[in-house]
């Protein structure tokens, strides 16, 4: 930490954000363009965040940490899910400020209380927000600064409203939503992106930096591998299957010298899902592995040898032991 800060101005701002809201309300689009490349996966389908991304905004005089947190669910269906629903809580509770995206062609919604009741009810008992004894009274006074965080309202695919409905809906968030701020922004293409940096830098404290300012995440090349390869799934295959798929990079050999090797394992949880990624006589794999690789050069910068291979584990989104083992941390503030 004292070589980072070494060389900083004394007035220098640092922090962390928590990036909140319903599937598919353009959550991850917009910390890539905060961020200033793709960080987070994007896709049409709901849900495709499973992991809290770390995106890191830095200039000489700041830097922003950002969590991107899955998008907020009232249902669980599988242990996966309760812990992904945990961990957005845990990054509101500890963040500096608060965005919260929520979808500018759907109808308004009182989007602090949305996810404060689909979160909250993750926690159990003996955790915070849960309710009785010592643990519930902790937990409620951890809630309530977690709701007192400075919160924007991002009102996202502002290019898809008139502007007379988008102007009604950034009134009624500012008289409705308990945010202290609005701005309203198309993630997609760029736009108000710079007034939500804005707002954000205001609202950190003097403060160190945490990382590197020339590094935008704290995940290694192998995982943002695998993340591209996931996207590309969620892109190719429809309805159930592409939630079913946990991607693992099961091993990266860089050659300086040549192409990096990459191996990555595609785990699914039924034998008819296996069938339907690799189709018939392998071409539905082939034409994954092209996508991905296309993909993975470019973020790279390099020419890569990729490798795919198909396992089913059946009922893995409900195995702890393999939630755990695939880098799912159920982290509790």
């Amino acid at each position: 930490m004292d070589t980072l800060n070494a060389r900083l101005p004394p007035h220098h701002r640092s922090g962390y954000v928590a990036v909140v809201g319903k599937p598919n309300a353009g959550k991850s689009s917009l910390m890539n363009q905060l961020v200033g490349q793709k960080v987070s996966i994007v896709s049409q389908k709901p849900q495709t965040t499973r992991h809290q991304i770390l995106g890191i905004v830095s200039e000489e005089e700041y830097q922003v940490v950002l969590f991107d947190t899955p998008g907020v669910i009232a249902e669980r269906r599988n242990k996966l899910e309760e812990v992904m629903m945990r961990n957005v809580r845990t990054a509101m509770i500890n963040a500096s400020a608060v965005l919260a995206i929520v979808d500018a062609t759907l109808e308004p919604i009182r989007i602090l209380e949305a996810v404060h009741d689909s979160v909250d009810r993750t926690a159990p008992p003996s955790q915070p927000g849960g309710s009785g004894g010592e643990g519930g009274e902790v937990g409620e006074e951890e809630e309530l600064r977690a709701m007192q965080r400075p919160l924007l309202v991002v009102l996202n695919k502002k290019d898809l409203v008139r502007p007379r409905d988008l102007a009604d809906k950034v009134e009624w968030y500012e008289q409705n939503s308990g945010a202290d701020d609005v701005i309203a922004v198309s993630a997609k293409y760029g736009q108000g992106v710079g007034a939500v940096r804005q707002w954000m830098l205001s609202k950190m404290p003097l403060g160190p930096a945490y990382y590197p300012k020339d590094i935008v995440s704290e995940h290694p090349e192998r995982f943002f591998v695998a993340e591209i390869l996931r996207e590309k799934i969620f892109l190719q295959y429809k309805q159930e299957v592409p939630y079913a798929c946990q991607v693992n990079c099961v091993d990266y050999k860089a050659r300086p010298a040549g192409k990096d090797m990459i191996y990555l394992e595609i785990v699914v949880e039924k034998d008819n899902q296996k069938g339907i990624l690799i189709g018939k006589g392998g071409e539905a794999l082939k034409k994954l592995a092209m996508a991905a690789r296309k993909d993975i050069e470019d973020f790279l910068q390099k020419e890569v040898f990729l490798d795919l291979r198909v396992s089913v584990s059946a009922g893995w989104r409900e195995d702890e032991r393999l939630l755990d083992m695939y880098g799912f941390e159920d982290i509790r503030a």
